[in-house]
């Protein structure tokens, strides 16, 4: 019709979903109920079995005033809607902070990217890590490595192991990629495929890691394009804690799921209590989902295949010391045995407020990786990671005195393992629980850790709801499913270049725009969005030209 004015949204939309249940009060579930309440839909609550929301988000301060985060988080986002529940929810109320990243090996200091500064390595290593790499690059061309074994490519690796062998070589496999991976992941890196990189595998440029080291030239991945945000009180958790305040009683804390009848659509409480729904939208570990909890007609294959779904726990250690911080860096990265963490991050250095006392006091949060592969003792964790920060060089000797807190946070699920079955699994249940009103969403409700960032799992609880209000497709989980050749249901990703792929893109515009908050601001009140975000709103950032983090130095959770 002519003159008629286009709108971005389909216009068949699906029926309204009556009675939405979420579980789990965690970035995805707020993003949920955030998204839900903006579009007008009241019919809905958020449980969760935990006494504070924020899930694997959430912060704690201990009763010395150190703030802790379950985990080196970064508000460090690709997506527009993301980034405008940030401003409406916290104001002006943040730091601004230029990442500094670092690898500790071979006792010294060696800046991020990894493969870029290998001159920075001993010579017998850098030569080591040198001489793999314009192997592996001949052996890409050739087809076979230089003991004419075949070489698979990129496009033939059958798991995470070749796949790094193949761009970086035998000497950075050797000395970075096998060792920090195993340490993070906590299983073997050939149980791991390599859908789960995404887009961000970067080919390596030999030439330019060669010119880094005859020349001595730096290749740091620093600067104000890679800058993050940080709530500039309470810790990463600040940010939901005000979702939730938004969400005010759709929100139910300490409400344990015990049982889901599928059949029936009603949820089981451990109190007894039952609540039917409509829709539900689960953010609990998709394992747990289908092996304990749902009830009803649900075929034992669903339960089997959920049951070989693999992921590690973790132990995040905090370690407040009483002196002046004494290093400008943001987190590092660990690939040797002297020390059981694979990552620290200067938490002190994201906010003057993390710890009670900016200019005396500092602290550090060092993660812990555990699994049947990598045991942890913890009764231990705490000398055990003192002492490997005295072997890193993080705590000079005599230093332990000054130790005011500490800090220990287990989390029986931190990473969700992308194993070389896990698509074909998600093919099988992913579906099987949508045609029955439950769509797993979040970090170990998706199972996919490639869109696991805390602003992915909320785009994936915002984006489930459009999908359901608004019949509009979910980008960031970006699945299609395709029969393989072999007749198998596998998942493949069909996700446009930027949404979900894992890359650290921060719109330029916007992070000109961004004030940088003193030390000086003070709280203020919450403010609220001034219109509804439309779902192409709630899309990606404009692809800007900034570092990314390169394979094997994986994304903040």
């Amino acid at each position: 019709m002519a003159g008629r004015q286009a709108t971005a949204q389909p216009a068949d939309r699906p029926p309204p979903p009556g009675r939405v249940l979420i579980i789990g009060a965690g970035p995805t579930g707020l993003g949920a109920g955030y998204r839900l309440k903006e579009l007008g839909h009241a019919n809905f609550a958020i449980v969760d079995a935990n006494p504070y929301a924020g899930g694997l988000a959430h912060s704690f301060t201990d009763d010395a005033g150190f703030t802790w985060d379950i985990g080196g988080h970064v508000m460090f986002s690709h997506y527009d809607y993301y980034d405008r529940v940030f401003e409406a929810m916290m104001g002006d109320e943040f730091t601004l902070n230029d990442r500094e990243s670092w690898v500790r090996m071979c006792d010294r200091w060696v800046p991020y990217p990894f493969q870029n500064n290998i001159r920075y390595l001993p010579p017998e290593v850098a030569y080591e890590c040198l001489s793999g790499l314009v192997k592996a690059k001949v052996a890409r061309e050739s087809g076979r490595w230089d003991d004419s074994s075949p070489c698979p490519g990129v496009a033939g690796a059958a798991n995470f192991a070749e796949l790094c062998r193949t761009i970086f070589g035998d000497g950075i496999m050797k000395h970075f990629m096998r060792p920090y991976n195993f340490k993070v992941w906590a299983h073997p890196p050939e149980m791991m495929n390599k859908q789960w990189i995404g887009e961000r595998v970067a080919m390596i440029d030999v030439d330019r890691a060669i010119r880094n080291v005859v020349m001595g030239l730096d290749d740091f991945a620093w600067g104000p394009n890679n800058r993050f945000k940080f709530p500039l009180k309470g810790g990463t958790g600040a940010f939901y804690d005000r979702i939730a305040a938004h969400l005010g009683d759709r929100i139910q804390l300490g409400r344990r799921v015990v049982s889901i009848d599928v059949d029936a659509r009603v949820a089981t409480f451990a109190d007894g209590s039952t609540e039917r729904y409509d829709a539900l939208i689960s953010a609990m570990p998709l394992d747990v989902l289908c092996r304990g909890v749902l009830a009803g007609d649900v075929p034992d294959a669903i339960r089997d295949a959920a049951a070989r779904l693999r992921h590690s726990a973790g132990y995040m250690v905090g370690i407040g010391i009483k002196r002046p911080c004494p290093s400008t860096k943001s987190w590092m990265y660990f690939p040797e045995d002297n020390c059981p963490f694979y990552r620290v991050t200067y938490l002190s250095n994201y906010s003057p407020f993390m710890t009670p006392d900016k200019d005396r006091c500092y602290s550090l949060l060092c993660e812990t990786s555990q699994s049947d592969f990598k045991p942890v003792d913890a009764d231990s964790i705490i000398d055990s990671t003192i002492r490997g920060l005295e072997n890193a060089g993080l705590l000079e000797p005599g230093e332990r005195e000054d130790i005011v807190t500490t800090w220990v946070y287990h989390a029986e699920y931190s990473y969700p393992t992308p194993t070389v079955n896990r698509d074909e699994i998600l093919a099988q249940v992913i579906p099987w629980l949508e045609a029955r009103g439950i769509y797993s969403r979040g970090r170990f409700g998706m199972w996919k850790y490639e869109v696991a960032n805390t602003d992915h799992t909320l785009m994936q609880g915002v984006e489930a709801v459009d999908r359901l209000l608004l019949g509009t497709p979910e980008t960031t989980i970006g699945i299609v499913y395709e029969s393989t050749t072999d007749g198998r249901q596998a998942a493949t990703h069909a996700r446009p270049s930027v949404a979900g792929s894992g890359e650290k893109r921060l719109a330029a515009k916007a992070a000109a725009a961004a004030p940088a908050a003193s030390q000086s601001v003070e709280p203020k009140p919450a403010t609220t969005p001034s219109k509804t975000l439309s779902h192409q709103q709630a899309g990606d950032k404009p692809e800007v030209d900034v570092a990314e983090e390169e394979l094997g130095v994986t994304q903040k959770p």
